[in-house]
């Protein structure tokens, strides 16, 4: 048995954080929470009086498959799945030291071997987040999904590498398949490039990559396996067409209008916004976006004013929220902290950046195990010494995780 004493409590629940709240621990599950909880004398008392505790955070929108943003350009040719597969577990192993007990690794554009990290990681071979998994992006060739775009220059080696990517094609039938490929090897849900997007050089947030055939395959296909799917997509008119067909979540919308929204909570269709990748456009920081490439920073700013009024839109809303960070560049993947500082500094309010994280996160992902500190849920525990309601770099700043009950190294990401 293990006691857990609080400084404050957020438990995932409540908007508040609560005062000399304890926590009591059987093995991997949270027994009981309160106040004075009377435990057994060979109880192990944890003493947190000195932090803000949490439910572990949950990251629903992680490329996990690099080491770091400045190798990117080198992934097609020069690394292999094996070393993919060595930057998801390193990934995995960060994530989790920085209070993340659980991501959403969201594919990537070429193998990566994710599926056995994941099993690994649940098997206690290696230590790391919980993971749940999109192996593979549903993309066209040319799309946001296509890294060889990088390499049209050499039509050659982009033809022969663009037959790597197991789920690229085009037509129906083709992503019926693909969907049920994705299912047979044990994806946790389907992830579709729906339209282009700024990290890739030669397609544009506009462009619809799939047609309406393609996306009624994807998803009428999920659904009858009972799969979920989300979509990366940015406009409202293709927002609107996965909506009224079905999907499930919608990652980014960062260009979505009112009637949109309204559309999507009526429908419940779940975003995870991601707004750190388009905050240095946004909150004007020159320096961040001189990092990022060409290509991406001249469509932010070509895009800036619907940038603009799309986070107003969804931040004025009451939109279902993920919390989903997204990092391809300027930071790197395992910097989940991050994202709850874009929040913050868009004036979101702080008990929602954290209820997204947390609580809407696990449904979200379909974990019922987790996202809320209560009786019967897993012992997936964070703690945080800055003050998470008025500092905005709080997250990036880890002083104790435990998942499942196990206690595990921290590290600070905080600049």
């Amino acid at each position: 048995m293990k006691k857990i004493i609080c400084g404050k409590l957020y438990d995932g629940i409540r908007d508040e954080l609560q005062e000399n709240m304890e926590i009591l621990i059987d093995k991997k599950t949270i027994i009981s929470v309160g106040k004075n909880i009377v435990a057994a004398q060979d109880t192990e008392i944890i003493d947190l009086s000195h932090f803000t505790v949490a439910p572990g955070m949950i990251d629903a929108h992680v490329h996990a498959s690099f080491f770091d943003w400045r190798e990117i350009d080198k992934d097609d040719v020069y690394y292999t799945n094996s070393m993919r597969t060595l930057a998801v577990a390193e990934c995995a192993r960060k994530t989790l030291a920085g209070g993340f007990t659980t991501i959403r690794h969201i594919g990537w554009f070429r193998e990566d071997n994710s599926l056995d990290v994941k099993r690994a990681i649940e098997k206690g071979f290696i230590e790391g987040s919980r993971m749940v998994v999109a192996p593979h992006f549903l993309c066209t060739p040319g799309s946001h999904g296509d890294s060889t775009q990088k390499l049209g220059v050499n039509p050659m080696l982009s033809d022969f590498l663009e037959g790597q990517l197991p789920t690229m094609g085009s037509g129906a039938d083709f992503f019926r398949n693909a969907v049920r490929r994705e299912v047979k090897y044990g994806a946790d849900f389907i992830k579709i490039m729906a339209t282009g997007g700024f990290f890739t050089p030669n397609d544009s947030p506009e462009d619809k990559q799939l047609s309406d055939d393609e996306l009624k395959a994807i998803i009428d296909t999920a659904n009858s396996l009972h799969i979920t799917v989300t979509a990366h997509a940015y406009t409202p008119e293709l927002i609107t067409t996965l909506v009224k067909m079905g999907i499930h979540g919608i990652e980014h919308g960062s260009m979505i209008d009112e009637e949109t929204a309204r559309l999507m909570e009526q429908k419940n269709v779940y975003v995870v916004p991601t707004f750190c990748p388009y905050d240095e456009i946004i909150m004007l920081d020159e320096e961040k976006l001189a990092q990022k490439p060409e290509a991406f920073q001249k469509k932010l700013k070509y895009y800036r004013n619907r940038l603009v009024d799309g986070r107003k839109t969804i931040i004025n809303s009451k939109l279902k929220l993920g919390y989903g960070t997204d990092l391809v560049t300027g930071y790197n993947n395992y910097e989940c902290g991050r994202e709850y500082s874009a929040w913050l500094r868009n004036g979101v309010n702080p008990f929602r950046a954290l209820k997204a994280a947390t609580a809407t996160n696990a449904e979200i992902l379909g974990l019922k195990d987790v996202g809320t500190i209560q009786p019967g849920k897993l012992a997936d525990i964070s703690g945080w010494s800055r003050d998470l309601l008025t500092d905005h770099m709080a997250l990036l700043d880890c002083r104790f995780v435990m998942k499942e009950g196990k206690i595990y190294d921290t590290i600070s990401y905080a600049d």
